[in-house]
């Protein structure tokens, strides 16, 4: 099959981050036993952006949208349909799309909450490009926003490294212009479920009992060892799968575009699949994993500092809780 004839084009980016910059040193106050290098070292994240009390997902979410429409050129009523990654929603119901359709002032347009946690905004992605296909819609909004600051437990060295908050968007379109997205491959391994959860906030658990002794299942829990271990292998055969489903080697990729899990973990990545670490877009550093948003923000990084050239490769890759696994081709 000829994978170009499936492709739909994404005609502008954008992304956006809270102004209030958490250094390690802030949260290393609460652990006097661990040390800068160390969790550096650990994670490769020096800092994370912290959204304030005042601040909303939805809010993030419309100042990465309107980069992304002014990088296409295009205004908020040419839009047909949002479609949303999320964790973490400002509330459960209605959607956040909805709440982001209002805000930029396309009420009729289609919209709706997808969560498949890290991998989020790639499974969207995915059903924006399906959906242009079909004649669903003609215009979309893929669009992710993350809160996780809300739910890290800043007693819990495991997690309290890990995590920011952002946000980012993509325009979709199938019209002429911009850059040609490929298919996202998509699978998952739901026998490692417990490896990242939070079990608290849902059905089975809707409140924290009276005394508080069930409150660590509200905030985010990981087990790193298996999480590293899955990730690696999971990265890995992402980019392979996208590689052989697009009929190209590794030397033909410009750039990786990952989700921004551990620095460790995407040097790991690099050695595996023979791709330099230095044609990875790594904006970890500065912002933390931030879940379902971090793809999209490195790649609005990216284009904002114009490294890419037409005609680049880039490949998108992701594991998420779940886990979920996503990957595939975007041609600048």
């Amino acid at each position: 099959m000829n994978t170009s004839e499936e492709t739909v084009r994404i005609v502008g980016v954008g992304y956006a981050v809270p102004g209030n910059i958490r250094a390690n040193s802030e949260i290393l106050k609460a652990f006097p036993d661990r040390t800068e290098a160390e969790m550096i070292h650990l994670t490769g994240i020096k800092e994370r952006r912290f959204a304030g009390p005042e601040e909303s997902a939805t809010g993030l979410a419309a100042i990465a949208v309107q980069h992304a429409l002014t990088m296409a050129g295009m205004k908020a009523d040419q839009i047909d349909g949002i479609i949303m990654a999320t964790l973490i929603p400002d509330q459960p119901v209605p959607s956040m799309a909805s709440a982001l359709a209002r805000q930029l002032g396309v009420p009729r347009a289609l919209a709706f909450d997808l969560n498949a946690a890290c991998s989020g905004w790639l499974y969207a992605l995915e059903v924006g490009r399906t959906f242009i296909r079909c004649g669903t819609a003609k215009n979309l909004i893929v669009v992710t926003a993350e809160l996780l600051s809300r739910i890290t437990n800043p007693d819990d060295h495991r997690t309290a490294f890990l995590f920011g908050d952002g946000a980012g968007a993509a325009i979709l379109t199938g019209g002429e212009g911009g850059h040609r997205l490929h298919q996202m491959g998509l699978s998952g391994d739901a026998t490692q479920f417990e490896a990242i959860q939070r079990q608290g906030g849902g059905a089975l658990m809707p409140w924290p009992e009276a005394a508080g002794g069930n409150l660590e299942r509200f905030y985010l829990q990981m087990d790193g060892a298996a999480v590293f271990k899955h990730a690696v292998v999971g990265f890995a055969e992402e980019i392979e799968k996208t590689l052989a489903r697009e009929n190209l080697k590794p030397e033909d990729i410009a750039w990786i575009v990952p989700h921004q899990a551990n620095e460790r973990i995407l040097k790991a990545v690099s050695r595996r699949v023979g791709i330099p670490y230095d044609k990875f877009v790594v904006t970890i550093g500065k912002y933390g994993n931030t879940s379902a948003a971090s793809v999209s923000m490195a790649l609005g990084w990216a284009a904002e500092e114009g490294i890419f050239n037409d005609g680049d490769r880039i490949i998108f890759c992701s594991v998420g809780a779940g886990l979920t696994f996503a990957g595939g081709l975007l041609v600048w």
